[in-house]
């Protein structure tokens, strides 16, 4: 028997959550950025390069000038309430707090980089004295640079902690009922208004090698032939690119997108050997191929962001006009919407101990 309980301790769960996602600068300043930058770059999950050249290529060239042209990106998007990237994280478990109640003891959130970090984060949910923690990636697909360098942070912070919780982690839910009906649930609306020609659904993109890394079949199957991500199988099951074709099928078929209404592209890359079609340049192309208005998704965020608002919702947007097209418009991520409250709810709860 636990010594330092009680017969007269009130009975509660002693389970928290953890809401994970990568991170947000904690200023749109330059110096704050730069500092966020630096942090994300140096991950050997991020840039998967040997040390030396890493550091070259990320202190030597690239912190020399980006931080300054980011930081000018993120203060377009930056609100009162700052990045909202994190307020709709904390809309979030706020949202989820309320409706899961006595089911856990805390909800909280935590950053891969930057504020407020893993650390800090699970620091909270001792002090709720929880004894298991749900974890939620807030990404809905697998990747080494975003589920795989956040869940590793995860188990390097604890593994240094005297008391080490028990941790538990909700898979990722790219072909999810949960995640795919919220998003549906959040695009209908904006479609049913709009009445697009087409609706792109752009995922961030990865380098090549990063898909190929992930072949279980020793590189036999990812990105050998057009069709290797059409169906889930053993060699690809953990391929981003896999999961990211068949998020949008789940989709595509709730809002009743047939093949020649909707397609999948892939933005934010870096150089010409990342995974395509590249989302820039089939914005550019579609007007000339009578598409006059489009929506666009972005389902590989759970919560919008730089990448979001700023590249497709702004940038993406005057591409689009310039090549002669009359309206882009971005659908907005599920953020803290209540069908993806109701969502991350139903995946914590399939993850919690069954005693409780």
């Amino acid at each position: 028997m636990d010594q330092n309980r009680t017969t007269t301790e009130p009975t509660r769960p002693r389970v928290g959550v953890l809401l994970l996602n990568l991170g947000t600068p904690d200023s749109p300043s330059v110096p704050d950025v730069r500092r966020y930058l630096g942090q994300f770059l140096m991950d050997p999950l991020v840039i998967d390069i040997p040390t030396p050249l890493r550091a070259l290529l990320v202190h030597g060239i690239i912190l020399r000038t980006r931080p300054r042209k980011s930081a000018e990106a993120y203060r377009t998007i930056w609100t009162e309430r700052g990045s909202p990237l994190l307020f709709h994280a904390e809309d979030l478990a706020a949202g989820l707090r309320a409706e899961l109640g006595d089911e856990v003891a805390e909800v909280v959130v935590g950053m891969r980089y930057q504020n407020p970090s893993v650390g800090a984060a699970l620091d909270r949910l001792r002090a709720s004295a929880v004894d298991d923690v749900v974890v939620v990636p807030l990404f809905p697909q697998y990747s080494m640079a975003a589920w795989h360098s956040a869940v590793k942070e995860v188990f390097d912070v604890a593994g240094g902690m005297r008391n080490v919780p028990n941790l538990r982690f909700v898979p990722p839910y790219f072909d999810h009922p949960a995640f795919l009906d919220a998003v549906a649930a959040v695009a209908r609306p904006v479609l049913d208004e709009m009445k697009p020609d087409k609706v792109v659904l752009s995922f961030h993109g990865i380098p090549n090698r990063h898909c190929t890394k992930t072949d279980e079949s020793g590189g036999q199957h990812c990105l050998k032939r057009p069709d290797c991500c059409e169906t889930i199988v053993d060699a690809n099951r953990f391929c981003y690119r896999a999961q990211c074709v068949h998020t949008a099928k789940g989709i595509a078929s709730r809002l009743g997108l047939g093949p020649d209404r909707h397609e999948v592209t892939f933005q934010s890359r870096l150089t010409k050997n990342w995974i395509t079609p590249f989302t820039d340049e089939r914005i550019k192309e579609l007007p000339q191929e009578g598409v006059r208005r489009v929506a666009v998704l972005c389902p590989a965020f759970v919560a919008d962001c730089l990448e979001t608002i700023e590249e497709i919702g702004m940038r993406a947007a005057e591409d689009f006009e310039a090549a002669g097209g009359e309206e882009l418009r971005l659908v907005p991520c599920v953020n803290a919407d209540p069908s993806w409250v109701r969502g991350v709810a139903t995946l914590v709860r399939e993850n919690l101990p069954r005693s409780v």
